[in-house]
């Protein structure tokens, strides 16, 4: 794991089960990390009414984050007996993901921890209005965990996309390589590099702007983009400790090709990045079309640009 000194634990107060928590207190046992557990929770019924006086609400509240602090200190139990510094928090904020990333910032959180879940029968995850707006909104590193067991170790691809118009996006690549490099480090993980190309918008539009219907050079397109794309890929990994058989840089679309690459490699974590669109609400993630984000069936941990600026 990067030298995140505080990470930030999501607890669903619904679940039986807590695969977020796991992960956090595994990650912070090797890195020697603060913990804090945070429910931030809300309760529409928990409204002033004609019905419920001012008083009556804010006593159920009180009482309601008590039992949510009670639910906490017991889940940190185990991990302050394992020797990890751990704290709790239990808030009331809605929309759930506003209390989180005012939480973040508050604590300086360096990682926030939270449970996503894959649903193998669909072959897809399931990520919530909540998921998707800390994607949007939360400037600390982000790790979106899937409920299942990572490998003794574990594999670990970093998506990066060195030819992305955007400096942000360039600048991004190598927090991206090197936030995946020192997760390797602290999991005794494998890295892998992955980019993807697809000359498919190419010849698009280069169909579209020939006066006369003739035989494009598709050959000579793609060669000269591979060997752009390999050169720019290169160019940030042949610095690092990485042999060339672990950096995956293929044809197609960035969507299908990760999705091939993590269930080939079986993978434990894809490393990504976020950085805002200009004048556009949501984001590009990194080399990849969003969607990506609900299909990898592994970890997902998202880092921003320095400087990133949330688009809520």
């Amino acid at each position: 794991m990067p030298k995140h000194q505080r990470i930030l634990v999501v607890i669903d107060p619904t679940a039986a089960t807590q695969p977020a928590l796991e992960r956090a207190a595994s990650l912070a046992q090797l890195a020697d990390a603060q913990v804090e557990l945070l429910i931030c929770d809300y309760d529409g019924a928990l409204k002033e009414s004609r019905a419920l006086g001012r008083e009556a609400v804010t006593q159920a509240r009180v009482a309601l984050i008590e039992s949510r602090l009670r639910r906490l200190n017991e889940l940190a139990k185990p991990l302050r007996a394992k020797g990890i510094d751990t704290t709790v928090d239990a808030r009331w904020d809605h929309p759930l993901y506003h209390g989180i990333v005012a939480k973040a910032v508050e604590w300086g959180a360096d990682l926030v921890v939270k449970d996503t879940h894959y649903h193998t029968a669909l072959k897809r995850s399931i990520l919530t209005n909540t998921d998707w707006s800390l994607i949007r909104n939360c400037a600390a590193a982000l790790m979106l965990v899937k409920p299942r067991t990572p490998a003794p170790k574990p594999c670990i691809v970093a998506a990066i996309d060195p030819l992305h118009e955007r400096d942000a996006a360039k600048s991004l690549d190598k927090k991206i390589l090197a936030t995946a490099s020192e997760l390797c480090a602290t999991t005794g993980g494998e890295l892998h590099v992955f980019h993807a190309f697809d000359i498919t918008p190419v010849i698009a539009a280069s169909t579209e702007a020939m006066m006369m219907p003739m035989a494009l050079p598709i050959v000579e397109i793609t060669d000269a983009m591979s060997a752009e794309h390999t050169a720019a890929v290169h160019e940030l990994t042949d610095a690092m400790p990485l042999p060339r058989e672990r950096v995956h840089i293929v044809q197609g679309g960035a969507r299908e090709q990760l999705l091939a690459v993590t269930d080939r490699l079986r993978a434990d974590v894809v490393v990504m990045g976020a950085v805002s669109r200009s004048g556009i609400e949501r984001l590009f993630i990194g080399s990849t079309a969003e969607e990506v984000l609900d299909r990898v069936p592994c970890d997902l941990l998202i880092v921003k640009a320095d400087g990133f600026t949330p688009r809520p």
